[in-house]
C-alpha cells in the first residue's frame, strides 16, 4: 500500500444517471478557464481507488489534458518515494510535484522526458513539542517522521503504509532533528476522536490534517498543499484563474480554498466528506466513476 493511509470502505455508491453525468461534464466544459492551466490532482481517492488501481479513464484523460497544453501534476500527502511511482503509472513527468502535504516540492532535473527529480523546496520544524504532547495523550499510537532528505523513521508498524526503506527507532529518537512531517496512527481511535483531541490539546504551532481513518498528519505551521502550489504556480507563471485542483480528503481543503479564492476552480470527489465539498464548491463524480477523467476530458 502507499504512504497515505488506506481509504475507507466506501461501500455501495449510487452511480449518477448517464444524463446527469453528461450534464455535469458539459457544465465543466462551459466554465473551464481559457489558456494554459495548472491542474493539481490528489492521489488517494482521486486518481487511485482504495485497492491502488487507477480511477477509470484517468490515464487517457491526463494525456488529453497534456496534449491540450496544460500542466498536470500531483499534490499529495504521500512522500516522494511513493509519489513518483504513481506519476509513472499515469504517464506524466511534470516539472513539479507537491509531496508530504506541501512540505516538499520536487522539481524535474532535466527536459520533459527526464526521470530525475530534485528537492526544490523543503519545509521543516522541530517535532519535539508536538511529539511530547501527543505521546502523553496517545500512549498506544504509532508514530512516523519524515526527514528533509526523504528518510523516514517509525516507532511501530503502520498498517497500510509503505515502510520500505524506513527505519524503526524508539519514540525518543524521533525528536532532536528537524522533520518535514509527523504522522500519527492510532488503531483504536476514529477520525472524530482525533478531531476532538486536536481541539482539546490545541496544536497551535503546526498545521495538521486528519484522515478518513485514525491517522493525523502534522506539517510545519502554515504549510499545506496550497502554500506549495502557490510556489509552483508562480514558478510556472500560470495565472491564478487558470488553476484547477481536485481532491477528496481533509488535507485538500486548503488547496481548494486557495484555488477558489484566487479565481480558479476546485472540484471535490463525490465520496469526500461534507467539509471537502463545501471548500470546493463543486462536486464531481466519485473516484470509482472516473471523476477526474470526466473533468479532464471536458477541457
Amino acid at each position: 500500500m502507499s504512504d497515505e493511509a488506506a481509504l475507507p470502505r466506501t461501500g455501495d455508491i449510487d452511480a449518477s444517471p448517464q444524463d446527469e453525468a453528461a450534464e455535469l461534464v458539459a457544465d465543466v466544459a462551459r466554465e473551464a478557464p481559457v489558456g494554459r492551466m495548472l491542474i493539481a490532482l490528489d492521489i488517494d481517492g482521486t486518481v487511485l481507488l482504495e485497492d491502488e488501481t487507477l480511477s477509470p479513464g484517468v490515464v487517457d484523460a491526463v494525456r488529453h489534458a497534456q496534449e491540450a497544453g496544460h500542466e498536470v501534476m500531483l499534490a499529495t500527502g504521500r512522500s516522494w518515494d511513493s509519489t513518483h511511482g504513481v506519476m509513472e503509472r499515469l504517464g506524466i513527468r511534470p516539472e513539479y510535484a507537491v509531496c508530504s502535504n506541501g512540505a516538499i516540492v520536487m522539481r524535474r532535473g532535466g527536459e520533459a522526458d527526464a526521470a530525475e527529480y530534485e528537492r526544490a523546496h523543503v519545509e521543516t520544524f522541530d517535532p519535539t513539542e508536538v511529539l511530547t504532547l501527543l505521546g502523553e495523550h496517545l500512549s498506544g499510537a504509532h508514530f512516523l517522521v519524515e526527514l528533509p532528505d526523504g528518510k523516514r523513521l517509525f516507532t511501530d508498524y503502520l498498517d497500510d503504509w509503505n515502510l520500505v526503506g524506513a527505519n524503526k527507532v524508539t519514540f525518543a529518537e524521533l525528536s532532536g532533528q528537524p522533520v518535514c512531517r509527523v504522522v500519527v496512527v492510532a488503531p483504536e481511535q476514529t477520525d472524530k476522536d482525533f478531531l476532538e483531541l486536536v481541539e482539546r490539546i490545541g496544536l497551535t504551532q503546526v498545521s495538521y490534517a486528519i484522515g478518513w481513518t485514525a491517522w493525523l498528519d502534522i506539517a510545519p505551521q502554515g504549510v499545506d498543499k496550497s502554500t506549495a502550489l502557490e510556489l509552483v504556480r508562480g514558478w510556472l507563471d500560470i495565472a491564478p484563474e487558470n488553476v484547477l485542483v481536485m481532491g477528496d480528503g481533509r488535507n485538500d481543503i486548503e488547496m481548494m480554498q486557495w484555488a477558489v479564492r484566487n479565481g480558479g476552480r476546485a472540484i471535490a470527489m463525490h465520496q469526500g466528506p461534507p467539509e471537502v465539498h463545501a471548500a470546493a464548491g463543486e462536486v464531481g463524480l466519485s473516484v470509482t466513476e472516473g471523476g477526474v477523467a470526466a473533468v479532464l476530458r471536458a477541457l
